[in-house]
């Protein structure tokens, strides 16, 4: 069944709506509390939320929730040039209106979970690292679609590969890997000076990844014809 422009847009924005909740309202709740659940809660929430948005919308629109995955699938073939805008005004608009949920019902603390990197560590280490995080999530969501037979598992597999990212990596470069979730807490927050890295790195990873991956599905395609 072929979803139009709308229902796409619909759906990702209510996947990435429920995913910048998951995602900045637990370390904002975590704040409040002191710390007291630290990164392992930060890591396992968004795991939560992507579980519910691809198993919930991933027919419809292959549950982006984020532009620089949305950058990879353009160049894998999967997406045409003017579905871009409209996945990027979904996944922008639900950030917006997720944060906005947070700042209103959950609290402000934290800068209302917007990602930072730990500048303890040079610039030519965080870079690559934010670059690594999504890259690997592009890897797992391109595996996880391209090999049929995992597609019962892609929930549990985008969602972990993301939890992962942040457990190991956000130490040293807060593993946005989205820049969509990246822009929301930082736009409303004001403070907007890590942006550039979160509307850079995550698409150097997804795209160097697509690039690797479209000879695949464009092998996949012709074998189906």
């Amino acid at each position: 069944m072929a979803y139009s422009n709308l229902q796409i847009f619909a759906v990702e924005l209510i996947g990435t709506f429920i995913l910048v909740i998951f995602a900045t309202g637990s370390i904002v709740y975590d704040v409040q509390i002191g710390g007291y659940y630290g990164i392992w809660f930060a890591a396992v929430t968004p795991f939560i939320a992507l579980i519910i948005g691809v198993y919930s919308f991933g027919k419809i629109s292959l549950a982006h929730f984020n532009p620089a995955v949305t950058i990879g699938y353009y160049i894998t073939g999967h997406i045409s040039k003017i579905q871009i805008m409209w996945y990027f005004a979904a996944e922008i608009i639900g950030a917006i209106l997720g944060s906005l949920f947070v700042m209103t019902f959950i609290g402000k603390e934290a800068n209302l979970g917007a990602n930072a990197p730990n500048y303890d560590y040079s610039l030519f280490l965080i870079f690559p690292v934010e670059v690594l995080a999504s890259a690997l999530l592009m890897a797992v969501i391109f595996t996880v679609v391209y090999t049929k037979g995992l597609k019962g598992f892609s929930g549990v597999a985008i969602g972990g590969i993301v939890g992962l990212d942040i457990f190991f990596l956000a130490s040293i470069s807060g593993a946005s890997m989205n820049p969509a979730r990246a822009l929301a807490p930082a736009l409303l927050s004001g403070v907007l000076e890590n942006l550039w890295l979160y509307w850079s790195a995550p698409y150097v990873g997804t795209i160097i990844v697509a690039f690797l991956f479209r000879k695949k599905f464009q092998m996949q395609r012709k074998r189906e014809l």
